[in-house]
């Protein structure tokens, strides 16, 4: 699993007050050299790692721990080939965090803020060696297993109980080492009969909410023996929606590339938007609208899911009501769009849009 919950010693904290304002501070957690924190038992590990993923002072009756209000970002800062640091699009990220808040009707975190936090975090764990460095071996597969920081910022209530909304929450940005999203082996997916969203709800939101049929769907695909599971639309379980954590693509037979048009049901992914743009700058005819399974049974040559963690991952085959239907894969377009946005991401290719915000 790409995830590893070793968090990285500095972490930011910034805290809404009365006065209508952020009092923000950076933590230093307990720390090693990497090279030290490397030697340690697995008994030592687990204790040092579990010192930095806990905050005393913040309650543990709240909000977000009872009813799940709240939301998340993930993003990645990535070791460029010039030896380097870059950070992948943050200005997206924070102005989706800052709607997410909203949203939930929370105070929303201002985008400076977020930016400057998220930069400034990040900087000051490479300063003290915490971070992966880049390799040359990487470029062979696109950087499918590419290593690289992932970066949480979230929102936390202040405490509570009773169902409520929150009027002075935190926002935390922690960092992480990560690697590839998918393990290695199946690349099926099936169809859930689970729902993710409702019209009206708040499916456009990176809510932590959202994510607990995600994660059902997703355990009972593994379970199956397939990689991801596929959503379809609540109300006439026709049309195609999301993966289990990830936007969708289907290249169909006509040279027309489709994902699903945004909407109250839909993540306004941040990697699914840069995979619109550089589709459409190869002259690929680029279609958001509804896309219905059969359609996609009948039409699609090729199939991928993409986000943060994933990129952008093709998928081989869709079971749905006991049928199969399988695509080219890995798929031209789909091994196209991923190595050039990689090479972006890792400094391979040049950055003419200026998606990357440099760190160090």
């Amino acid at each position: 699993m790409a995830f590893n919950l070793n968090c990285y010693p500095i972490s930011y904290r910034a805290k809404y007050t009365a006065d209508g304002k952020w009092a923000e501070e950076f933590l230093e957690k307990p720390h090693k050299t990497p090279e030290e924190e490397a030697r340690l038992s697995p008994a030592e590990a687990e204790e040092l790692a579990n010192s930095r993923n806990y905050y005393g002072d913040m309650p543990l009756v709240n909000y977000t721990t009872q009813y799940g209000l709240g939301c998340f970002e993930g993003l990645k800062a990535l070791p460029q080939m010039n030896g380097s640091y870059a950070i992948f699009r943050p200005s997206e990220n924070a102005k989706r965090f800052y709607d997410s808040m909203q949203g939930l009707y929370m105070p929303p975190f201002p985008q400076e803020t977020f930016l400057k936090a998220l930069k400034e975090m990040t900087r000051r764990n490479i300063e003290l060696g915490f971070c992966p460095v880049y390799k040359a071996e990487w470029e062979k597969d696109s950087f499918s297993g590419a290593d690289s920081i992932y970066l949480r910022p979230f929102s936390y209530s202040e405490g509570g109980i009773g169902v409520n909304i929150s009027r002075m929450p935190w926002v935390v940005m922690a960092a992480t080492p990560v690697s590839a999203y998918f393990s290695a082996g199946t690349s099926d997916a099936i169809v859930t009969e689970r729902i993710r969203a409702t019209s009206g709800g708040t499916g456009m939101i990176k809510a932590n909410s959202n994510y607990v049929i995600s994660v059902l769907a997703r355990h009972e695909a593994a379970e199956q023996g397939y990689m991801e599971s596929i959503f379809l639309d609540a109300e006439k379980r026709r049309y195609v929606e999301e993966g289990s954590s990830s936007n969708i693509f289907f290249y169909l037979k006509s040279g027309e590339l489709v994902t699903p048009e945004l909407g109250d049901t839909i993540l306004p992914g941040i990697t699914r938007l840069s995979l619109i743009e550089l589709a459409r700058d190869r002259g690929v005819k680029v279609t958001e609208r509804k896309i219905a399974i059969e359609e996609a049974f009948s039409d699609a040559k090729e199939c991928f899911v993409c986000g943060t963690a994933a990129g952008a991952t093709p998928l081989s085959s869709i079971t749905w009501n006991g049928k199969k239907v399988s695509f080219n894969y890995p798929g031209e377009l789909a091994t196209e769009l991923q190595k050039i946005l990689k090479g972006i991401q890792y400094g391979v290719l040049p950055d003419d849009k200026g998606w990357l915000l440099p760190v160090v």
